[in-house]
């Protein structure tokens, strides 16, 4: 099962997707799903957590660390584990900054998250 939540910043909008996962060849089938589905977004920007030790982050062209890390965080706040979160950000004409990009794309992994609690 998939959740999905929105997040809107000054005209750009980010739809968060949390998902469990069991392996890392079900995060990349997932996140080509993502890219391909939306393939008209700017970003698609995701993190996941597999166990204690094996994690990963994508920014996917945004400022390093703008976008993977927070949504990592949020999944680390949350305490899941085997979980995905992919945000994809549609462009809204307006730059957020990089402190505007880390708050929405928290929010919409938070977002996103709390709908599989």
């Amino acid at each position: 099962m998939t959740n999905k939540a929105i997040y809107k910043s000054k005209g750009s909008k980010f739809i968060g997707f949390a998902e469990r996962v069991s392996n890392e060849e079900q995060v990349k089938n997932r996140v080509a799903y993502y890219r391909k589905q939306y393939h008209d977004a700017r970003h698609v920007c995701y993190a996941y957590r597999l166990g204690p030790d094996l994690w990963r982050t994508r920014d996917d062209g945004e400022p390093h660390g703008t976008a993977g890390v927070p949504i990592l965080r949020a999944i680390d706040a949350a305490h899941e584990d085997h979980v995905l979160v992919v945000v994809v950000r549609y462009f809204g004409g307006t730059l957020l900054g990089t402190g505007g990009l880390i708050v929405a794309y928290r929010e919409a992994a938070k977002m996103a998250l709390e709908d599989m609690l």
